[in-house]
């Protein structure tokens, strides 16, 4: 054993502190963090009109008498989703730019700003749709085709709607929201770069001393923000004219559907969990070394579900089974190592007064996942005693929520919660309020409490021994 904690610390631990400190990916984490405000309310309007809205139309049929007294309520929640995960991508965007920028030392608002413009740059600029003809009565139908128009009946056959509608000036959701995450990821680093990279070989325009300095700063800005704007614009121009598609629909196309289809395998969930029990263990911080993954795959997986949700009003047929959200609800309870299981079987079954008031003090906390008290305190970190539960506990957890959801027994994870969740609850609430989910976050607790057992035992005959060895020595 130590041995191996010797290897492990020469050669893995640099590796994975490099990783963790990347300032790139670190920008990565914090942009996404820094949008959480209009992620959780946007969640939280949908959440809202699951209990206002489709499960009162699951319960009693739609046009029920309780929908219609809270239709403005529903359409303040509506509104609320349009102004958050519509425009998630964008608010996304100039979050990364500024925190790039800002870990290069140079101005972090225009670095967010360029970033925001390089992306809209590479979207789509028109649309083609079909539209409901209004005033247009169903007896008009034949002579509108005679006068050539390209109409039909809607499916309730009561309007008219005209194919191939198209107009300029038209940003799609698919690009403004969780669909275009890839594209403000990538955009937003490479143009990020490229003003800060300019700004730090001085390709600025110089103000004199006796400007004040925020004039000084955003005129500095210019020449590095219009190249980086320009390069991508260009970018947008080769790409239409090679492929007759936008950047946007290209890297969604080619990199995010790829990247989110080997997310949803069963192994790269399982290692995924698994790497972050090893990076805490040896001191690191899992989740955060973790993060440009977790949330740069992850999460764009659950803003997919949602908008699939707020779309579709069900969660039968979502794209994806394995979220962000699943993470907190079946693999993280009480914090990373699922250790709300093993502070209760401490309680139980310890008979180590230092294990114990560890424990006694760690309680409170852990029931909202927060545990350092336990990875420090017990300790967890370097611990040969604990290192075998702690590395297989969650993905066991994460194995069987992944089962259930894959058979369709509960649905998958689609409403981003506050991760102080109690066990339960977070899953519940994850889950557009479905029972099962809660239960089987409960069993994940409970699954986690007989393997974190015997080693508690364990931890009890190491004492009794050192004990005895100090009773004999005196």
């Amino acid at each position: 054993m130590n041995a191996f904690m010797d290897w492990m610390e020469k050669h893995f631990m640099p590796i994975a502190a490099k990783i963790g400190s990347q300032r790139h990916l670190v920008a990565v984490r914090d942009g996404f963090i820094s949008i959480m405000p209009v992620t959780m309310v946007g969640s939280l309007a949908v959440l809202l009109n699951v209990f206002l809205r489709d499960l009162p139309n699951t319960w009693w049929g739609e046009g029920n008498e309780f929908v219609a007294n809270v239709q403005q309520i529903i359409n303040v929640n509506g509104n609320v989703y349009f102004g958050s995960i519509v425009i998630l991508g964008l608010c996304f965007t100039f979050s990364l730019g500024y925190h790039l920028a800002k870990s290069y030392d140079v101005n972090p608002i225009a670095g967010g700003v360029v970033a925001f413009a390089a992306v809209v740059t590479c979207m789509g600029q028109s649309a083609i749709f079909d539209y409901e003809l209004p005033g247009v009565a169903t007896s008009a139908l034949d002579a509108l085709k005679g006068a050539g128009l390209d109409v039909a009946l809607n499916d309730a056959g009561k309007a008219v709607v005209l194919h191939g509608a198209s107009g300029w000036g038209y940003l799609g959701s698919s690009y403004t929201g969780a669909s275009g995450l890839f594209t403000c990821l990538i955009v937003g680093i490479l143009s990020s770069m490229i003003y800060i990279k300019l700004m730090i070989k001085k390709i600025t325009i110089k103000l004199p001393d006796s400007v004040p300095p925020a004039v000084s700063n955003a005129f500095a800005a210019i020449i590095p923000g219009v190249i980086a704007i320009y390069v991508f614009g260009i970018v947008t121009q080769i790409c239409v004219a090679c492929t007759g598609s936008y950047p946007n629909d290209l890297i969604v196309e080619y990199i995010q559907k790829p990247l989110l289809g080997l997310s949803q395998g069963f192994f790269s969930v399982i290692l995924i969990v698994f790497l972050v029990q090893l990076f805490w263990f040896f001191g690191l911080h899992g989740s955060n070394v973790m993060a440009p993954v977790i949330e740069g795959v992850y999460t764009p997986a659950l803003l997919e579900n949602l908008d699939f949700f707020n779309k579709h009003h069900t969660t039968v047929g979502m794209p994806y089974d394995w979220t962000r959200g699943s993470f907190d609800a079946y693999a993280q309870m009480g914090g990373s190592g699922v250790t709300l299981g093993l502070l209760i079987a401490i309680l139980i079954f310890s008979k180590r007064d230092d294990s114990k008031a560890v424990a006694k003090l760690a309680a409170p906390m852990g029931i909202f996942n927060i545990n350092e008290p336990v990875i420090f305190g017990m300790p967890i970190v370097l611990n040969p005693i604990y290192i075998i539960p702690w590395l297989i506990v969650p993905p066991i957890c994460a194995a069987i929520a992944l089962g259930f959801t894959m058979a369709g027994i509960i649905p998958p994870v689609f409403v981003q919660v506050p991760w102080v969740m109690p066990v339960g609850i977070y899953a519940f609430m994850g889950t557009g309020g479905n029972i099962l989910a809660a239960l089987v976050s409960i069993l994940c607790l409970g699954v986690s409490f007989l393997l974190w057992t015997p080693f508690v035992m364990l931890a009890n005959r190491m004492q009794a021994k050192e004990n005895e060895g100090q009773f004999d020595t005196e």
